[in-house]
């Protein structure tokens, strides 16, 4: 095999469609544009979703609504980590050597779907459900990531750590509102004795009478020196 001797593949080359040399090639004339009209012009280009010149389809539909941007995640589950030694590293460059995802720089979920068999691995990943990461902490190992639940067996033992702290928390709670109550007590106290120290004014102080009944009394008082003096002047006249 020489140097000259070196061509390409049959089939791969093929020469480009001559058009406009002639009647006898089947391509002259109007070369396969056909006689007049829009498309057979020079420069004419129909894009996607063209009616001839008339207001597109999509054009014409409503819009409504908007189309949120999600993160796509390539998603991994538990029984795909049977692949991994024990204390393996398991991230986005290990899954991809072992083919199991496809992209290294696009994020990556863990999924509890299956068991998981191996134990001891260290999971790095983007994202994991709350029944992945505790499956893998069950098994001793250990999640880490940005948007990882945090496993039942790991906040037991937060609980368990802080249980001092706690109490005492509950036992400073408890007296605050000891404390409270009291004032409370006293304040209502004062004010029943406030209420009742009124009472017993009110009762001391001579009631005062309506205008109307000062009224009455004086007009019942003229009627009686009225009639005494008509009693007086008719003896007189006797």
């Amino acid at each position: 095999m020489k140097i000259n001797d070196l061509k390409p593949a049959v089939g791969s080359k093929k020469s480009r469609r001559r058009v406009g040399r002639g009647l006898g090639s089947g391509r002259g004339k109007t070369a396969g544009r056909g006689q007049k009209g829009q498309s057979s012009r020079s420069g004419f280009s129909q894009g996607s979703g063209w009616e001839g010149g008339r207001s597109r389809l999509v054009m014409r539909l409503p819009k409504r609504g908007f189309t949120r941007e999600r993160e796509l995640y390539q998603l991994v589950n538990l029984e795909d980590l049977h692949v991994f030694e024990e204390g393996a590293l398991v991230n986005a460059e290990s899954l991809a050597m072992r083919g199991l995802v496809r992209h290294i720089d696009r994020p990556v979920k863990l999924l509890g779907r299956g068991e998981l068999t191996v134990a001891g691995l260290i999971v790095e990943v983007d994202a994991a459900s709350r029944s992945a990461a505790s499956a893998v902490a069950a098994n001793g190992g250990t999640v880490r990531g940005a948007a990882v639940a945090e496993p039942e067996g790991e906040a037991g033992n937060a609980g368990g750590a802080d249980d001092s702290d706690s109490a005492s928390s509950a036992g400073s709670a408890e007296g605050a509102a000891e404390v409270g109550a009291a004032e409370q007590s006293t304040a209502k106290k004062s004010a029943a004795k406030d209420s009742t120290a009124k009472q017993s004014a009110a009762e001391k102080s001579p009631a005062k009478e309506s205008p109307a009944k000062d009224s009455t009394a004086k007009k019942s008082a003229a009627k009686k020196r009225g009639a005494a003096g008509g009693a007086d002047t008719n003896g007189a006249d006797t």
